[in-house]
């Protein structure tokens, strides 16, 4: 029972804790290809490409939703910048930097059924939070 009791504190506990910086996160749209610098951490965050999109198209009915996974590079002064992949849906939708959890939120635009997307017309929404000391 005090076992139990522990762990729901710790769960409530770090649950508040999650909430607070999802709170304090700055969000912001980048087009592929670009980049944009984020005010509060300045980390600067570039959408260097699209690997893949194979997320069900709007109007069709999918036995799954698919995923879109892209390219991104986050950098800051004075330090190296770093790759990682985001996904949409499956896998991991962002990767930590210098004290700071930079995730993908959104991937517009959504697959359309018979039409071909332009691969260049892609923008990113980021969201950038600190973590927790």
């Amino acid at each position: 029972m005090k076992l139990l009791f522990t762990s729901l504190i710790l769960t409530l506990a770090f649950g508040s804790l999650i909430q607070t910086n999802a709170q304090n996160a700055q969000t912001f749209k980048v087009l592929v290809g670009n980049q944009k610098k984020a005010s509060r951490s300045q980390i600067t965050v570039k959408f260097v490409s699209l690997i893949e999109d194979s997320r069900c198209p709007d109007e069709a009915n999918c036995i799954h939703a698919g995923n879109a996974r892209i390219k991104v590079q986050v950098s800051k002064p004075g330090s190296a910048p770093v790759t990682f992949e985001a996904n949409t849906n499956l896998g991991a939708k962002g990767d930590t930097y210098e004290g700071y959890a930079i995730y993908l939120t959104n991937l517009t635009p959504i697959p359309r059924a018979n039409v071909r997307l332009n691969r260049n017309a892609y923008t990113a929404t980021f969201s950038i939070s600190r973590l927790s000391r």
